[in-house]
């Protein structure tokens, strides 16, 4: 994390407590991956052995968070991986930002193969559901679809969130449910509610500040970015209770926020 910026945390009603509950690695690879459309796709170079060979690569995903890409035999990728199906996924959050480093990203690892013929039609719904430009070509005779069997995660959070996934514990996790609605919720907060935001830093965190903005949202709690005089820091609030939806995120928020203005 950056010198300036320094992460604490808190949960309801309390400041300076241990760490509040966070969505695990898993969920939050899964979520990413949710968010996201596109990655970077790493083959095994057949012209220069051994070397890895980098694409851009859209993907859809199947249940089980395995990546689903549709590409061409005339690909130098689909060349390597009909050599080799060994690869690599990098997939890094879409709004990133000016500084790459402070977001979250994820790499997959496992082994490419072209998907049976049986199992085309369901998966190229998948497909089309995420990419419905690929319509245009997605039946040519030279495109076929290939599934990515994850053997390994690595995810990334931001400045000193990282670990190791494991296979299972990715495939049996779930997108954030707030995942479709965190950015509207973010951007009401920010935009309507900068003042109960700074309310809610006080009650809930110990944190006395006269700016501070939502960064992040999810089905345990918001992210808080806030001002004081030696600079941005960042703090993690609970919620009173677990969300699964946008309106019972508003329920909560406004609970909270009127615990934040008692006297």
């Amino acid at each position: 994390m950056a010198s300036s910026e320094r992460a604490t945390h808190a949960g309801p009603g309390t400041a300076n407590a241990a760490p509040v509950g966070e969505p695990t690695h898993s969920e939050r690879a899964r979520t990413l991956l949710y968010v996201a459309r596109t990655g970077s796709l790493s083959t095994i170079s057949v012209k220069q052995a051994g070397f890895p060979f980098g694409s851009v690569m859209p993907y859809a995903l199947d249940t089980e968070g395995h990546p689903i890409f549709l590409i061409s035999t005339m690909a130098m990728h689909t060349k390597n991986l009909q050599a080799d199906p060994r690869c690599g996924l990098l997939v890094t959050h879409p709004d990133a930002g000016a500084d790459p480093l402070a977001s979250s990203r994820v790499t997959l690892i496992g082994q490419a193969k072209q998907i049976e013929h049986s199992d085309v039609p369901n998966v190229r719904e998948l497909y089309l559901a995420r990419h419905g430009n690929s319509r245009s070509w997605v039946d040519y005779a030279d495109f076929s679809f290939y599934r990515m069997d994850v053997l390994d995660v690595y995810y990334i959070g931001g400045f000193g969130v990282m670990g190791w996934v494991a296979a299972s514990e990715f495939e049996a996790a779930r997108p954030d449910p707030l995942v479709d609605s965190a950015a509207g919720i973010i951007q009401h907060m920010n935009k309507d509610h900068a003042d109960a935001l700074i309310l809610m830093a006080r009650k809930f965190a110990g944190i006395e500040t006269s700016e501070a903005t939502m960064t992040s949202v999810d089905r345990l709690g918001f992210q808080l970015r806030y001002k004081i005089d030696d600079g941005a820091r960042t703090a993690r609030i609970a919620f009173l209770r677990p969300v699964t939806n946008s309106m019972e995120t508003r329920s909560v928020l406004v609970e909270m926020v009127s615990q934040a203005r008692e006297k």
